[in-house]
């Protein structure tokens, strides 16, 4: 008997944690060929499972390991931008269909259905205040059933979804809403004090989507006064949000640090607002991704900053009949096109000289052409077929610290600087450099 009541619980164990399953179907079915999940955790993605798509469809059995949570289904790369973010709490089997042209479809799991529904309906409400503030409209009764409308529709959702991982993002998603009419600005100060007050900032299922680092990134970039006018307000605005939200993750793994960080880094560069990522990066990317060992981080990123569209070039430095040059003292020019190439690459040796002659028409214009190389003997013949350039070697490659400043991951390698030897464009190719030179 007692091997038997024995023998019921362990059954009954092993029931409990059995296996739970994605599956679901994509279309075109040509387009889609495997699968990768990964559980979303404060630190990072975490690989799950994969699996193949057979004619558009598959199955994920997942294992008895994986825990309740955000998971990322990610189907082509890169693999930031595809992708599908499923919840999975090992009650539901999950089912969902998935066009490239209609999007994501669930259609077996309850869960997931009031997750999307919520945030469809949601987002519409608030379309609809942004709406009204934008026309300029005047009607107090609009005014108070848009909000009424929103009220209800988060109340409803945080009350019957009550115990379930899509009610932490419901819940966390209440936003502020005035209890009276307001003006933009009045209603946009008010909004901007109250956004941290629903965002449960230490919840693990939380912080491994997408959904606080959107958060963040929405307060910093947008929550701004209405009267900005000039790119040094709007920038020091900016700087005062992250400050703030700073402030609000300071307690949080250094890991979901590093995300958040980068997230608002990456939007400042995007946006093209150089000073905003500078700031970031020294005053807290920099810090946090080295406690948290990622030093290839910060070496990514210090390179993207050194190399952005604006930033002055690094020196290069090279001899002509024994005396020494330089970028930074060459003569002044209009431009300046910097080629990484190799004499044992075949396609700087297709490009390059038919670039040569293509750029002697450009009287004020001077090429400095590095050639990434093992050693010097080839490189001096073929070099000397191309006099019109400034010729420097960096004898190591790939390993070379040319390659490694510039970041060079192929040649060759086009960087068009302007007068002051600023960067102005990457061309990709020799018909690129002369595009633009023309235009």
């Amino acid at each position: 008997m007692r091997v038997f009541l024995r023998f019921c619980i362990f059954f009954i164990t092993i029931s409990i944690q059995a296996q739970g399953s994605i599956s679901g179907n994509f279309s075109p079915t040509k387009d889609f060929k495997w699968l990768i999940a990964y559980e979303l955790t404060p630190n990072g993605e975490r690989y799950t499972k994969d699996t193949a798509v057979k004619d558009g469809a598959f199955t994920l059995e997942m294992p008895v390991t994986a825990q309740a949570g955000m998971y990322r289904l990610v189907y082509a790369v890169p693999q930031d931008e595809f992708y599908i973010d499923i919840i999975y709490d090992k009650k539901e089997e999950v089912k969902f269909n998935f066009d490239l042209q209609d999007g994501l479809t669930i259609t077996n799991s309850i869960e997931n259905k009031w997750y999307n529904e919520y945030f469809s309906k949601i987002t519409t409400a608030q379309d609809r205040l942004l709406e009204y503030y934008e026309l300029g409209k005047d009607s107090k009764k609009e005014y108070m059933t848009i909000l009424k409308e929103l009220q209800t529709l988060q109340d409803t959702y945080e009350e019957n979804h009550a115990n379930t991982i899509a009610h932490k993002f419901i819940k966390a998603n209440r936003s502020y809403l005035p209890t009276e009419y307001e003006n933009l600005e009045t209603f946009l100060k008010n909004k901007k004090q109250h956004h941290f007050d629903h965002l449960t900032i230490n919840d693990p299922i939380l912080q491994g989507s997408n959904f606080l680092t959107d958060k963040f990134a929405s307060y910093v970039f947008s929550a701004l006064p209405v009267n900005i006018t000039t790119k040094e307000q709007l920038f020091t605005e900016v700087i005062k949000n992250v400050n703030v939200t700073a402030s609000k993750i300071a307690n949080t793994s250094t890991g979901f640090q590093v995300r958040s960080f980068h997230q608002l880094w990456n939007i400042a560069d995007a946006n093209g607002m150089a000073e905003v990522q500078d700031y970031i990066f020294k005053n807290y990317l920099k810090k946090v991704a080295i406690a948290n060992n990622d030093q290839k981080l910060v070496d990514e990123l210090e390179m993207a900053s050194r190399l952005r569209i604006g930033a002055i070039s690094p020196n290069i430095t090279w001899e002509i009949n024994g005396k020494k040059k330089s970028l930074s003292t060459i003569d002044p020019a209009e431009n300046y096109l910097l080629i990484f190439w190799s004499s044992t690459c075949s396609h700087c040796l297709k490009e390059l000289p038919t670039l040569h002659k293509e750029l002697k028409e450009y009287e004020d214009l001077k090429v400095i052409a590095v050639g990434l190389e093992d050693d010097a003997i080839n490189w001096k013949k073929v070099s000397a077929t191309l006099p019109a350039f400034n010729h420097a070697i960096a004898l190591g490659k790939w390993e070379s610290d040319y390659a490694k400043t510039f970041g060079i991951q192929s040649t060759p390698t086009y960087f068009i600087l302007d007068s002051e030897k600023r960067f102005l464009a990457k061309p990709e190719s020799d018909k690129e450099v002369v595009e633009f030179l023309e235009n």
